[in-house]
């Protein structure tokens, strides 16, 4: 739950102690170190490279001093007027300008017709939104319902907040939805079942009764429902039907998750590395919570008080992400302590906040001389303060455990974005990308990267390129925070004034439900709200028309149009009311009293989302803090510390040494007596992996992590040790692979297949003593010769191939041939000669492993065709190698003659080969 207590929170925005400059920590250090800055203007001089033309890792050259003069006759250092360089307005580029007469005739005037449209449907969209705001007032609220009303609006701390709130969600009768338990948003029937099942297995593990196998039960069932949304029970629609909080069943079953995870924290029935394993599977499948701060120049000093009700309740993220004005915020957030933050947000920050100290006359000279009103310099300079001096983003990391993250956009407009962070920019400066995340085109010109090298000193970041304001192009990055950090519930402070009269929900949000018709109504009545959706809609598909037609100028060389298209909100998304007098002061610093109004309103509108992000962060801390708990302890270097003490080690080496030093441990792949996949892990080895210590007597002994050795199995009860993995996949290679032949090598059978056919006892070629040993080792037994198999089935060589080449291709290319029809009256006479050398316990032919699928021929090892036809060869063909084959290996091989016969196998005819 969150923390409602007021003597954690700090200072209050009216208190005085809020308006003493003195009270802030670091209040006289300006944390500037020059020799940074100094570097920092040199790159910002220095001329950009291209990767294309230029060496990057070259430094760059020193500036050259050019003497001008106008003849010989003149003093050289005469000043010399030089000509004025016509500033051309940055066009499009050939390869990205559209050709043709009728793209270029209708450009304008359809860009024309288009601006008209938006501008009619703009002024539409606001008298909708005033029309919408007089409905609410003149008729939702009146009388009682007002008063609550502005009694909420007028509390200062979250207690009174919440007490206010429940004062009206009781007018309103928002308790008795609260009861019941169904709702068409959630699935409310699994959220029961769990719920109870949960609540009796914490009660047999407490009684204890069976607790060990209550304990795998309750961690399963957290396994499987510990998810993002579980069966909806996140649904930000659960919260949004009342001022707080949510279904009584929801609120029980977030209550149960966090006493199963507690309970399964503390236990000792599970070992360390089954909890490991648990928070981290757990983790996964939750997710993190990100805190998304949006540009929007002097409106994001609103992100001061969202991030003290945050703070104030203990519900910050440690993923914090902001973009221009917002990652000024998230820099103070990410480089300072809960306790420096707490003396920090206050109204007296506004004596820190002085980028906006020049004059209008300034200012205007500057931008005529550059093109930008601000100096890059010196806004690093008062930047720094906020970054606690030139501190890197893995230095934030390790002083606080937030995440930091900024995004940047280069000025290469088809570059992609980049969000820098202590993963993909570690040793990158946080001012510096702060900087860049907020050069907007006109107000700052582009920056350089800045990072820290070993030594101390900074140097550019990324070959010196520039990068400009992150909101042009992603304002809000969840899928880089998905895809880095896992972040899977996002809270967003919107505060962009492009964008923030078009925030509206009429169904109503988190904390903020619809009172017309007591939540079942709409927002300014039904026509009110489906015109908002409809001018919004047909808005942005207007928009999306002049991008895609390309009919959109591009203004100081920028594509301004991800800055309507792009996505503005989150899970949650709190947008702070402003006032008008805040366009007014868009560009200048706030005072303190300005300030302490932001402050106070970023307070309120975050106090409706508290109670929901509350529920989330209250189960993903437990997970965090058990990963946390069950990490394994490392050493000073960063290197895993030995979790195998001196005895364990000793006994270990005791046991290798038994059976004569022939004793080895070695990795097997039997998935019968294997342990778990992972420790306390309630699946087993998929590979079935296992030590275990094979000695030279056959018997095996397995050896516990601790060093202990179990009993050693009979003789009769012994499982032969399985193969491992690299044997397997040999014996699989060897039995598809066809056998390789040395050159004028007979063919014929192996010598195993002989022996076992006539009764013999003989080891298996690819057995457990003389397996090969590697996936080279390829080679098969050594086959029998000819002689050996007309010797043992008693025939002659009759057939003989001869003739020439063109008979030999001819006889060849009739494998090709579909002879199914000549096979099917020697179907029956070929299966009774087969049966009757079977029941005879003589070798009849082997039964194909590779056939074709009509019948056609029979892939050999040997790589030679078998014709299927059955067709007498002539007496003077021979095979390939010059040796004769006569009718008997012609039987033993098998003509292919029948249609079940293509499919049987080669084992059959030695079942005592089959393992």
């Amino acid at each position: 739950m969150a923390d409602v207590k007021e003597q954690t929170d700090g200072p209050a925005p009216n208190s005085s102690p809020a308006f003493d400059v003195s009270l802030l920590p670091d209040y006289d250090d300006d944390f500037i170190n020059e020799p940074d800055f100094d570097e920092f203007t040199r790159a910002l001089a220095a001329p950009e490279n291209s990767p294309s033309t230029d060496d990057l890792t070259a430094p760059p050259p020193e500036p050259r001093t050019f003497i001008t003069a106008l003849n010989d006759w003149r003093p050289i250092h005469q000043r010399v007027r030089r000509r004025k360089k016509q500033k051309k307005s940055p066009r499009r580029g050939k390869d990205e300008t559209r050709e043709g007469f009728v793209y270029i005739l209708l450009k304008w005037p359809l860009l024309i017709l288009v601006f008209g449209w938006l501008i009619f449907l703009g002024i539409s969209y606001l008298l909708t939104r005033v029309y919408i705001y007089l409905y609410e007032h003149w008729i939702t609220w009146r009388g009682r319902r007002e008063r609550l009303r502005k009694a909420l609006q007028s509390t200062q701390t979250y207690q009174e907040w919440v007490d206010a709130s429940k004062a009206l969600d009781a007018h309103l009768r928002n308790d008795a939805w609260k009861k019941v338990d169904e709702y068409a948003y959630y699935d409310s029937k699994t959220v029961r079942r769990v719920t109870d099942q949960m609540v009796k297995l914490r009660t047999r593990i407490e009684a204890g009764q069976d607790s060990q196998r209550a304990i795998e039960e309750l961690r399963g069932l957290l396994e499987a429902c510990v998810k993002n949304n579980f069966v909806g029970f996140e649904n930000p629609r659960l919260y949004s039907e009342t001022y707080y909080g949510t279904k009584n069943l929801v609120q029980s079953f977030v209550d149960g998750l966090e006493a199963s995870l507690e309970l399964l924290s503390r236990t000792d029935l599970l070992d360390q590395d089954s909890k490991r394993a648990m928070f981290k599977h757990l983790g996964t499948n939750f997710g993190r919570t990100a805190l998304c701060l949006s540009g929007g120049a002097t409106f994001a000093y609103y992100h001061f008080g969202v991030a003290k009700a945050l703070l104030d309740a203990n519900l910050m993220p440690e993923v914090i992400t902001g973009t221009s004005g917002g990652a000024l915020v998230a820099a103070l957030l990410a480089t300072r302590t809960d306790d420096e933050l707490k003396r920090l947000l206050v109204p007296a920050l506004a004596y820190r906040i002085t980028a906006c100290h020049d004059d209008t006359i300034t200012w205007i000279k500057r931008w005529y001389r550059t093109g930008a009103r601000f100096d890059s310099v010196d806004w690093a300079k008062r930047c720094s303060w906020f970054s606690r001096g030139s501190m890197t983003f893995r230095e934030a990391y390790d002083r606080t455990g937030r995440i930091l993250n900024v995004s940047c956009v280069p000025s290469d407009p088809h570059s992609p974005t980049i969000l820098a962070n202590y993963l993909t920019s570690p040793d990158c400066v946080i001012w510096s990308a702060v900087l860049a995340s907020a050069a907007v085109p006109g107000i700052l010109n582009p920056v350089v990267l800045m990072k820290k090298n070993k030594n101390g000193t900074l140097a550019p970041y990324s070959f010196g390129h520039k990068w400009k304001d992150g909101s042009l192009r992603t304002d809000i990055p969840l899928k880089a925070l998905n895809l880095h950090f896992n972040v899977r519930f996002s809270i967003v402070s919107q505060v962009n004034p492009h964008i923030n009269l078009f925030f509206f929900s009429s169904r109503g949000s988190v904390g903020r439900p619809v009172t017309h018709r007591r939540g079942r109504g709409w927002r300014g009545g039904f026509l009110g709200s489906a015109t908002e959706q409809y001018l919004k809609l047909d808005l942005t598909k207007w928009l999306k028309v002049l991008r895609h037609l390309e009919l959109l100028p591009r203004p100081l060389g920028q594509d301004w149009s991800e800055i309507w298209l792009q996505r503005f909100s989150g899970t949650i998304t709190i947008w702070p009311k402003s006032i008008p007098s805040d366009f007014y002061h868009i560009l200048s610093d706030p005072s303190p009293q300005r300030l302490a109004r932001m402050i106070h309103v970023g307070q309120q509108s975050a106090f409706p989302k508290l109670k929901f992000i509350a529920n989330r962060a209250k189960i993903e801390r437990l997970i965090q803090e058990g990963r946390r708990a069950t990490r394994p302890a490392r050493n000073q270097d960063g290197t895993l510390m030995n979790v195998l003490s001196e005895d364990d080690l000793q006994s270990i080496l005791r046991t290798s040494k038994r059976g004569r030093g022939n004793t080895t441990l070695s990795a097997t792949s039997s998935s019968s007596d294997s342990p778990r996949t992972r420790p306390g892990s309630p699946v087993d080895l998929p590979l079935g992996f296992s030590f275990t210590k094979a000695s030279d007597r056959g018997k095996t002994t397995a050896i516990s992590p601790g060093g202990s050795t179990s009993r050693p199995k009979d003789a009769d009860d012994q499982q032969p040790p399985s193969p491992s993995l690299s044997k397997r996949i040999t014996g699989w290679w060897s039995s598809i692979a066809p056998p390789t032949r040395e050159r004028n090598r007979p063919r014929g059978l192996s010598r195993k297949s002989s022996r076992q056919a006539h009764g013999q006892a003989a080891h298996s070629p690819y057995g457990y003593a003389d397996r090969p040993t590697s996936m080279f080792e390829l080679r098969p037994p050594r086959e029998e010769t000819l002689e050996e198999l007309y010797a043992r089935t008693g025939a002659s060589p009759k057939h003989k191939r001869q003739g020439s080449l063109l008979k030999e291709i001819k006889r060849q290319s009739r494998v090709f041939v579909d002879d199914s029809t000549t096979d099917d009256d020697d179907d029956d006479d070929d299966d009774d000669e087969y049966e009757k050398k079977r029941a005879s316990g003589s070798s009849g032919r082997p039964r194909r492993s590779n056939s074709d699928a009509e019948g056609g021929a029979e892939f050999k090892g040997s790589n030679d065709y078998v014709s299927d036809a059955g067709d007498e060869l002539e007496d003077d063909e021979r095979d390939s190698d010059g040796e004769p084959e006569d009718e008997a290996t012609q039987q033993f091989l098998g003509s292919g003659k029948g249609g079940d016969q293509r499919h049987d196998h080669w084992v059959d005819l030695v079942p005592e080969a089959r393992h």
